[in-house]
């Protein structure tokens, strides 16, 4: 195999178990003991579009049983036949996992691999390479997946960071290959963007955000960020009161042709969002829809974490939708669907769990049992919201906080203790959690 290249070799490799490029990618972060591989990384290594790294030569050679000098061979033979234009490979830290050894050095481990990673934009500055471009990558990836299970400021100075090193990249020359990853990253940093802004009530900066990462993702016709921005911009107009406009962009964004679970996303959005402007049939269609692009779903996410639309996050967009449909029937679907997305979450990895979905989840479950005229248990079934720190709370949830309280204040409550008690606490909670650079609507009843 001396006289073969990388790719050539890892396409043998495959076709001679007749896997596809995702069971590879399967088998790969089955042996490292994440989720980020995908079946598009190994065909990039195929297409010699990237050279796999040391690292990810080792666990290659694992996946499909062969020694790992062989798949050095392959790449040297690789960057033999380019002439010397291959680079340099640079190993960057956050590449590889972590040993339980050294979890007490993380944080300065981390920022030492960070310099590293920011040298290496330097010089791609320059010329772009491929690595540099992974890197990004695999950076958006982290940072798509921490963003709903980490304290969003935490999330935002990096997402920063990085979106204002890719605009200066491709203000740059490099590669059409590159240009065009680049401009993926650079849209899917915009989106991050947006969604610290949609968090802290900031729309019309969620706006601009959401624009510029759906200009990003025109630029290479990427159907799966088009699609994805549009529920963005679904989620705007939604926390803005436009339930209309929300539906509709929502409903715009189903045409596009994506892979994934972001076309249920898009049905879940459009049926909340007709819930709320009366149009029960439509919702109720519009949740069957999502259903069914759940079971339809081709492929995986490319990205996990904010971009992903997991099967708990489903479960509470429906209970959101069923509670403002309305009726006995509907809330106690709305109540299952509530506690079955708490249950799915608390079961989910540490990572994977979204702190705001949970939340609001709860904040359903409660407003369930209140429609139907259970007041017992209420104030346990949010404690968790309740006693959590108010960063973490979005503004979304803040509104949630106020709405529900406002309803306790009813008249079918009449003045009860125990329904006057927790609304203090509401009210006390929405009021230490509301972002200093927020005014958002109250949330719709």
């Amino acid at each position: 195999m001396g006289d073969t290249g990388i790719g050539a070799l890892l396409v043998r490799l495959r076709t001679a178990r007749g896997w596809s490029q995702q069971r590879v990618a399967d088998e790969f972060n089955t042996l490292e003991g994440r989720s980020a591989k995908t079946g598009k990384e190994i065909g990039r290594y195929e297409r010699e579009a990237r050279i796999p790294v040391p690292y990810a030569r080792n666990y290659l050679a694992q996946v499909f049983g062969i020694d790992a000098v062989l798949l050095d061979q392959a790449v040297a033979f690789s960057r033999s036949r380019r002439d010397g234009a291959g680079t340099a490979e640079v190993e960057i830290g956050l590449s590889a996992p972590m040993p339980e050894s050294s979890q007490v050095r993380g944080d300065a481990l981390s920022a030492d691999a960070v310099q590293s990673a920011d040298f290496a934009r330097f010089i791609a500055q320059r010329n772009a390479d491929e690595l540099v471009v992974e890197q990004l990558e695999a950076d958006v990836c982290r940072l798509a997946r921490t963003y709903v299970s980490h304290p969003l400021m935490e999330q935002y100075i990096e997402i920063k960071r990085l979106r204002d090193g890719v605009f200066e990249l491709l203000r740059g020359r490099q590669h059409p290959r590159q240009t065009t990853d680049l401009y993926l990253s650079a849209s899917r940093l915009c989106g991050l963007s947006a969604h610290v802004c949609l968090d802290l009530g900031d729309y019309d900066s969620a706006a601009t955000h959401a624009r510029t990462a759906r200009a990003c993702a025109e630029a290479v016709r990427h159907e799966g960020m088009l699609a994805w921005v549009r529920a963005v911009e679904s989620l705007i107009a939604y926390w803005t009161g436009r339930y209309e406009q929300a539906a509709r962009l929502a409903k715009a964004g189903r045409r596009h042709r994506a892979s994934g679970s972001i076309a249920a996303r898009l049905a879940g959005l459009e049926a909340r969002a007709l819930a709320i402007v009366g149009d029960a049939t439509g919702a109720i269609a519009a949740l069957s829809d999502a259903e069914r692009s759940r079971e339809a779903m081709s492929g995986r996410d490319d990205v996990l974490g904010v971009f992903g639309f997991p099967v708990a996050k489903q479960f509470a967009y429906a209970g959101t939708t069923l509670l403002a449909v309305g009726g006995q029937e509907h809330v106690q679907q709305a109540v299952a669907s509530a506690d079955m997305a708490i249950r799915l979450y608390r079961r989910a990895e540490d990572d994977d769990q979204s702190v705001g979905d949970l939340f609001a989840a709860h904040v359903d479950l409660a407003r369930g049992h209140l429609l139907m005229g259970d007041l017992e248990g209420i104030e346990e079934m949010l404690g968790s919201v309740l006693g959590s720190p108010p960063e973490r709370m979005s503004a979304s949830i803040v509104s949630r906080l106020t709405a529900l309280g406002k309803e306790l204040g009813g008249p079918q409550y009449g003045g009860a203790a125990q329904a006057a008690h927790l609304r203090e606490r509401l009210q006390h909670t929405a009021i230490l959690a509301s972002p200093p650079t927020a005014h958002p609507p109250e949330s719709p009843t």
